[in-house]
């Protein structure tokens, strides 16, 4: 961990975190739910509706052009963020989400017919999942998995190559488990799938935030985040696309703002990425989400990305030394959270019990039902942490564990 960073000033940036909950202090251990959002980033969005608010593109007064100027700042912003060639293939979104319902929907019912496979691994969060899964019955195409081993939740390459068939037209795929903590070699996958012209999405929603993201070094032809999970504000997230990808897709949605020319008969769209930003866009969003990139990048995310990585290994030492727990995840390279569960006791009891102790857990299947029932669980409890975060926070949260485990006799 870097000792030129002092963390303890950082966190004092959050006025979230300086509260009670049930007269305990706050610990806060639910950040791949959702982060909590710096004071820089809520002074942007004050500042915003003081001062600028007016809606983009279409004015010609100087409180349009401000939010518009703001709001196209933050598109360039987030091409940096993730080192997009250019802000062209930048695309906001209400999150991940909607980015790759987007893809699956736009891209995909161009591209997919009958016969055809989309790949995806036994990961996925239900936002990669579910539209793929609308998609192949809107087109006769059909889903496939790479399989998952086990409770270390790490993908098994061992066939990736007879499933990368001629037949794949789409490999979507999550950066990082929400629920195993597990880390996917996603540039190794989607070099395998360049090779073989197959087109490549990256779920980033757990990843932009905490380590650096180059998609230019993935490799990936699309990627999409959310901005609340890396310190923004919520409603509001990044889909990347390769500039020729977004060219040749239909429009998503119609409406405002998406247009060239509109008749009675006819109409011409605007090029990538206004084609697919229909309507008054969520304009306080992009300007937070500029400011939570900033704050994010002064820290450095390999800096955030060691500090994440030493808490969850910690906690795991910590829950690994304990009797009657089962913890999921990977032995190595883990990101910043652990999933577990207690003999005999379910998540929920377990979440509901540490609230009432001040500490914010998760507890069900994250999203991820179909991954928790190959796992022979309905759901876990889960820790997860960002960069304000500390020891001290863990060593109460593995004091509550034990005390649970107390109150249910074990």
């Amino acid at each position: 961990m870097s000792t030129k960073i002092d963390w303890a000033k950082l966190r004092q940036d959050f006025p979230v975190l300086n509260q009670e909950v049930h007269g305990k202090p706050l610990i806060y251990f639910d950040n791949a739910a959702t982060s909590q959002k710096p004071r820089t980033v809520i002074d942007a969005l004050v500042h915003y509706y003081e001062h600028d608010n007016s809606n983009v593109h279409r004015g010609i007064h100087e409180l349009s052009n401000r939010a518009t100027a703001g709001y196209e700042a933050a598109r360039v912003r987030a091409a940096k963020f993730i080192n997009a060639k250019s802000s062209d293939e930048i695309v906001f979104t209400r999150g991940t989400t909607e980015g790759i319902n987007l893809v699956a929907h736009s891209w995909g019912m161009k591209n997919l017919k009958a016969g055809d496979i989309i790949l995806l691994t036994e990961l996925e969060h239900h936002s990669n999942l579910v539209p793929w899964q609308i998609i192949a019955q809107r087109t006769g195409a059909k889903v496939m998995y790479i399989p998952v081993t086990g409770d270390e939740g790490t993908l098994d390459l061992s066939h990736v190559d007879e499933l990368l068939t001629k037949q794949v037209k789409m490999l979507s795929m999550v950066h990082i488990s929400n629920s195993m903590g597990s880390v996917n070699p996603v540039a190794e996958l989607c070099a395998k799938a360049r090779k073989l012209g197959i087109t490549t999405l990256v779920d980033g929603a757990q990843s932009a935030g905490h380590l650096p993201v180059d998609v230019q070094a993935i490799g990936c032809d699309f990627f999409a985040f959310s901005g609340h999970k890396i310190c923004g504000p919520t409603g509001i997230g990044v889909l990347y696309g390769r500039q020729e990808l977004l060219d040749a897709m239909p429009p998503y949605q119609g409406g405002g703002e998406m247009i060239l020319t509109v008749g009675y008969d006819k109409t011409e769209f605007k090029h990538a990425p206004h084609r697919f930003e229909a309507g008054t866009p969520d304009i306080s969003g992009p300007i937070g989400l500029h400011a939570a990139m900033d704050y994010l990048d002064a820290i450095g995310r390999e800096n955030i990305w060691k500090h994440d990585q030493d808490l969850a290994n910690y906690a795991v030492e910590k829950l690994s030394a304990m009797n009657g727990i089962r913890i999921f995840g990977p032995k190595q390279n883990r990101a910043g959270l652990v999933s577990f569960l207690l003999k005999d006791v379910h998540a929920h009891d377990v979440v509901t019990l540490a609230d009432q102790a001040g500490v914010a857990l998760r507890g069900g299947h994250h999203c991820t039902q179909p991954l928790m029932h190959k796992l022979g669980v309905e759901s876990t409890a889960r820790a997860s942490f960002y960069f304000y975060n500390n020891r001290a926070e863990v060593d109460r949260f593995i004091e509550v564990v034990k005390e649970i485990q107390k109150f249910f006799g074990q």
